[in-house]
């Protein structure tokens, strides 16, 4: 019997037993749909952060209060010198408005620097009888605070001076504010209308460009003003944040010790005091949410192939149910001359098709299921095609592993008790 002999008899065999196959494919395609999906969720949730911090570029930093700000741990950072303390006057001590508007007038660094104060997070914005959910956030900042953040003004203008030093009633709607309130069609007509926020009115003077908002930052549903506006408002950070945009991503190094330096005597720390505030640089928030992805991602990995590895377990034992279904048809085989091997070939061909079935039904559904989130984030269609050849090599060898023992257990039948099974 030759290899394609083989070959053509292992698939009339699993076009035969349709009930059977249907079933043992559906084993293998659960356990790599359960696989393709997750990791294609990862991806998309990967793909979705980085597009997210993408916009706050690799040249910008943040120093913020170190108690309330903590993304990862930096092996340097994390070196505390024990000869050093923290004064017990500077112990939980947010940073100040003075401290920040000391910082930006001595930085003297090729940077740009900017003041912001987080608002309350969960607000409804009015618009005579139109209205948004109530999770708008609203954000103060200062003059510098579109720039070093990646914002950037669609139409209208951005906050100047007199905006910051005044505190008055302005701001910059987000996109995904504006298109609730005036429509996507008329976002220009929004500059110089009067929005009720928290039931207090503002003057929008600039529409915000869109960021591509993710489910992580959503950073389009937005509402911008003055960080001395929102010091009047109620449920806001204690704390002022510090953003620092180097001109150059060369110069980030030598602007991060500078800023170190320079606010370690705003903050009034001495040579054997501990920082009490923390510099954080944009990328590496990105690479913290990823990294902690990759350990969601090592953790699907094992639940998948555990799942593969049960799905391999009832492939064997279908298989094995096979061998006996069909003892007479390999005690024929073998009395008209086949060998032991054109019967682990038979039985192996068989096991591997219904395998390979499996694997490409459940890469399909796993990519679709795993792309819901895709449609969820905004990111476009996922396909992970790293993971979708390797699936195909592990449910492969799934189906040849899983066929192997039955095989040889049908190969060393004796065709004449074979023939004579009933």
């Amino acid at each position: 019997m030759t290899l394609t002999d083989s070959l053509g008899l292992a698939y009339r065999t699993v076009r035969s037993n349709i009930l059977r196959t249907v079933i043992t494919v559906f084993i293998i395609a659960f356990g790599i749909m359960a696989l393709i999906g997750i990791i294609t969720a990862i991806q998309a949730m990967s793909v979705s952060l980085k597009d997210s911090f993408s916009t706050m570029g690799a040249n910008g930093f943040t120093i913020a209060y170190k108690e309330r700000f903590r993304f990862g741990n930096d092996n340097e950072s994390e070196k505390v010198d024990k000869t050093k303390k923290v004064k017990k006057s500077n112990l939980d001590k947010p940073i100040q408005l003075r401290e920040a508007e000391q910082f930006k007038a001595a930085f003297k660094y090729p940077a740009l620097v900017s003041i912001a104060l987080s608002g309350p997070g969960a607000n409804e914005i009015r618009y005579n009888s139109k209205k948004t959910n109530p999770n708008v956030s609203v954000r103060g900042g200062d003059e510098n605070y579109l720039l070093v953040n990646g914002f950037s003004v669609e139409a209208g203008r951005n906050l100047n001076l007199m905006d910051v030093q005044t505190g008055r009633n302005v701001c910059l709607l987000g996109s995904d504010v504006v298109n609730k309130l005036f429509g996507v069609d008329n976002k220009a007509k929004a500059v110089d209308k009067i929005v009720s926020v928290g039931g207090i009115p503002y003057r929008v003077v600039g529409i915000l460009k869109s960021k591509g908002s993710s489910a992580f930052l959503r950073a389009d549903n937005v509402i911008i003003t003055s960080y001395n506006n929102v010091r009047r408002m109620s449920n806001v950070s204690p704390s002022f944040v510090i953003g620092v945009n180097a001109d150059d991503m060369q110069l980030l190094p030598g602007a991060i010790d500078e800023a170190t330096a320079l606010f370690r005597g705003i903050r009034k720390l001495t040579p054997q005091d501990d920082e009490n505030f923390a510099i954080e640089k944009s990328d590496k928030i990105a690479a913290t949410f990823l990294s902690l992805l990759s350990s969601i991602l090592g953790a699907a990995s094992a639940i998948g192939l555990i799942t593969l590895f049960s799905a391999a377990i009832g492939l064997m034992n279908i298989m094995l149910v096979a061998v006996n279904e069909r003892t007479r048809e390999v005690g024929l085989i073998k009395a008209l001359g086949g060998k032991k091997k054109d019967i682990r070939q038979q039985f192996l061909f068989e096991s591997t098709i219904i395998s390979l079935i499996g694997s490409i039904i459940g890469i399909i559904l796993g990519v679709l299921i795993g792309n819901i989130f895709s449609l969820i984030l905004g990111t476009g269609f996922v396909v992970p095609w790293g993971w979708v050849l390797t699936g195909i090599i592990v449910c492969s060898i799934v189906g040849l592993l899983a066929g192997l023992w039955p095989a040889i257990k049908a190969s060393k039948l004796n065709p004449i008790t074979a023939l004579r099974y009933e």
